[in-house]
């Protein structure tokens, strides 16, 4: 009788994840969709240039994210803005090419040059954006005005973890690949609705329903969890990749530095901590000889999740950035 029972609510949560995800097809997206080579991006663009040679800010994700959108009209006061989906996520196609750094900066490279969006760019790249977007001012440097990192990752401490953060990497693999069928069963977009997201993290509850409906929506489609289980896979790879972009001379560089990779609580007693933020310290420590003009600014109140714990820093470290670089001329 239980299992029947069992099997009858998975036959309604599917078919709720059918009919909704139907539905959600049915709605434009809020940006455009461009062809990149046989599959499309979304790219949602907002805010003006305030001038001619004035930088476009353009933002890539952390592994899974979409958390650009929480901040996008905040960034647009600044000038104008360019949030992206990574193939995989949000409004974006899946594409058949593999989840590395390298792919996703051509891909990038294309979609902004087809939307005829001109540079200088300043590009912020959270966690595993942060990847992204050194090897992007690397290959590109001529179209790069500047740089910001929220919590980004550094090659050499990525590809030298000790066993323990190997074996946690493969946790959270392994509920990604979980996840693939939560979506696809729609237990997630059930828990959306239960409003879970903002139970796990009470900040999210900060920004507007529509920024954070943007966001939520990713995550209850299975294509997202398999981009997510691609790219952590992959993340050697790009860490590989990406150790060609270390000297970038006189680039503005601004990198935020969280205060714990998760803000303690019972359940981090599970994980290895302070292992973690051992790690956190190292690749900062090795983030700071990327640029002679080099600034790091401590997120004292923030997790991780820097975009949501102290939104605040990175509009800040924008305006930085931007003073750098109008001192220098």
């Amino acid at each position: 009788m239980l299992i029947a029972i069992q099997v009858i609510l998975l036959i309604f949560t599917t078919l709720y994840q059918a009919i909704a995800s139907f539905l959600e097809d049915r709605k434009p997206p809020i940006g455009q969709l461009i062809d990149v080579g046989g599959y499309r991006l979304h790219l949602y663009t907002l805010g003006n240039t305030l001038g001619e040679n004035t930088p476009t800010i353009v933002l890539d994700h952390s592994l899974g994210g979409v958390e650009g959108y929480l901040l996008i009209e905040e960034l647009a006061k600044l000038g104008r803005v360019c949030i992206y989906d990574r193939a995989g996520y949000g409004w974006s196609d899946r594409s058949p090419y593999p989840r590395t750094s390298d792919r996703i900066v051509q891909e990038l490279d294309i979609l902004l040059t087809q939307s005829q969006i001109e540079p200088p760019y300043i590009l912020i790249g959270d966690s595993f954006g942060s990847y992204n977007m050194r090897l992007y001012a690397h290959l590109f440097p001529q179209k790069v005005a500047g740089l910001i990192l929220t919590d980004g990752l550094h090659e050499t401490g990525m590809l030298n973890m000790p066993i323990q953060l190997k074996a946690l990497k493969l946790f959270f693999l392994s509920g990604f690949l979980i996840s693939i069928l939560g979506s696809a069963f729609g237990i997630i977009r059930l828990l959306r609705v239960c409003r879970i997201f903002e139970f796990i993290k009470p900040e999210l509850k900060n920004f507007s329903e529509d920024a954070r409906d943007r966001v939520k929506r990713s995550f209850c489609l299975p294509k997202h969890w398999i981009t997510m289980s691609q790219e952590i896979v992959n993340l050697d790879k790009s860490a590989t990749q990406v150790s060609i972009a270390k000297h970038f001379s006189h680039l503005p560089i601004v990198s935020i530095k969280s205060h714990s990779f998760f803000k303690p609580s019972f359940w981090t007693a599970l994980i290895p901590l302070r292992s973690i933020n051992q790690l956190r310290d190292q690749m900062h420590l090795e983030l700071s000889s990327l640029s002679t003009n080099f600034l790091q600014v401590e997120a004292h109140k923030s997790s991780h999740f820097i975009w949501i714990d102290q939104p605040d820093l990175i509009i800040s470290s924008v305006r930085t950035v931007i003073s750098k670089m109008n001192s220098s001329h």
